[in-house]
């Protein structure tokens, strides 16, 4: 087991009716002024909105708002938050929505507080900031994890780029998780979201690292979890019980927990990353649950142990000895029929991925050949390329 730090300062408030206590929290941080950020709609059409609104007036907390997050949250609204929040004397950030949603507001907490630097250098890892707004959310989607994780995820349209970065200053001072709030989520976008959050754990398991059998457990355990859930929900969308694991496994798995003592990395996140960077239309669980099978036939004999192991505890394979390349074929076989089942894409093709972009893609994931992603099998420009192909 490898050395690693675990720090996770976001309070969580968990369940019906805690965003009533949006007042109360807030107060407690002595806020000037709140940046109320959210996305397109959808909250002011189910009156969270007016109820967030209503409950920072009666603790007489001043705010302004910014609304018009879209999926693949954008840079351009990044630097208006920015701007607004310079000029309103805004010093707390409160994200309504979902990741977009979060991922925005940190971004945008991160570049007030760092005024001397481009916020975009952040993204591009050319610079790092060094210190941030206060800020909370209150989660009406799960899928990003954003609400825990040290992540923020921002795309760069002009420059047809996506691009993600980790700081301790991406991490939420609280989150509130009512999962009744995600009961109106379609199908779709619940089903990208029960991706989504497997992903980030199951991306981790299949990081390098040794002797991490408790690591593993819990991964697994979440694993297992929120693919149950997705079903559950797609099933009875207003199940609270599978709405509320869905919620809780979101929280769990990219927070770092599933990842401790093992090597950090989301090898297919990146790959999927250049698509949604390049087709912002493309919903990012639906862009993993294209690639994710492919990376894993494409890598799966340089990481058997790990494979076995998955194929053994997730989906309950009595792998052959002799045979042990069949369990794990088989183990990702059934991953691809899970996907299937929820109404996912399994191939670029079913995203209307152009096949001349494969080379653009790959170009671009390895920064025009000069990066290899790190893992059991290293993949370079050449992998990278391959795996996109068997993908559509």
């Amino acid at each position: 087991m490898d050395n690693f730090v675990y720090d996770i300062p976001t309070k969580v408030y968990f369940g019906k009716g805690e965003e009533e206590k949006v007042g109360k929290i807030i107060s407690e941080y002595n806020v000037k002024k709140v940046l109320l950020h959210y996305g397109s709609g959808s909250v002011k059409k189910t009156g969270l909105l007016d109820q967030v609104k209503k409950a920072l007036e009666a603790e007489n907390i001043p705010y302004v708002e910014l609304g018009g997050v879209v999926a693949n949250p954008v840079l351009s609204k990044v630097r208006e938050g920015i701007e607004l929040c310079k000029k309103e004397g805004v010093d707390f950030v409160l994200a309504v929505g979902g990741g977009s949603v979060l991922d925005s507001a940190k971004d945008i907490a991160n570049g007030v507080a760092n005024p001397d630097i481009d916020v975009w250098d952040f993204s591009m890892g050319k610079a790092a900031p060094k210190a941030t707004l206060k800020k909370g959310c209150i989660l009406t989607l799960s899928a990003a994890g954003s609400e825990m994780s040290n992540s923020c995820v921002i795309s760069n349209p002009e420059e047809n780029e996506k691009r993600g970065y980790g700081s301790p200053f991406n991490r939420m001072n609280f989150a509130i998780e009512n999962p009744e709030l995600t009961y109106t989520v379609n199908a779709y976008q619940t089903a990208c979201g029960a991706v989504d959050i497997a992903m980030h754990t199951i991306e981790r398991y299949f990081c390098p690292g040794t002797d991490t059998y408790l690591t593993d457990a819990v991964a697994e355990g979440v694993i297992k979890s929120i693919m149950k859930a997705g079903v559950d929900c797609l099933s009875n969308p207003e199940d609270y019980a599978a709405r509320a694991n869905m919620m809780w496994a979101s929280s769990l798995a990219h927070n770092g927990l599933t990842q401790c003592g093992r090597t950090f990395q989301l090898t297919v996140h990146q790959f999927e990353h250049e698509v949604s960077g390049l087709y912002p239309e493309v919903a990012h669980g639906a862009g993993l649950a294209a690639l994710w099978c492919s990376w894993a036939r494409y890598v799966y004999k340089d990481t058997m142990p790990r494979f076995i192991k998955f194929a053994q505890n997730v989906w309950n394979i009595n792998v052959d000895p002799e045979n042990p390349e069949y369990s794990v074929l088989k183990a990702i076989e059934l991953q691809e029929r899970y996907y299937k089942s929820l109404g996912m894409p399994t191939s670029l093709k079913e995203l209307n991925v152009k096949e001349e972009d494969l080379e653009k893609l790959a170009l671009a994931c390895s920064r025009n050949k000069t990066r290899t992603l790190a893992g059991y099998k290293p993949l370079a420009y050449e992998d990278m390329l391959a795996i996109y192909k068997m993908a559509y």
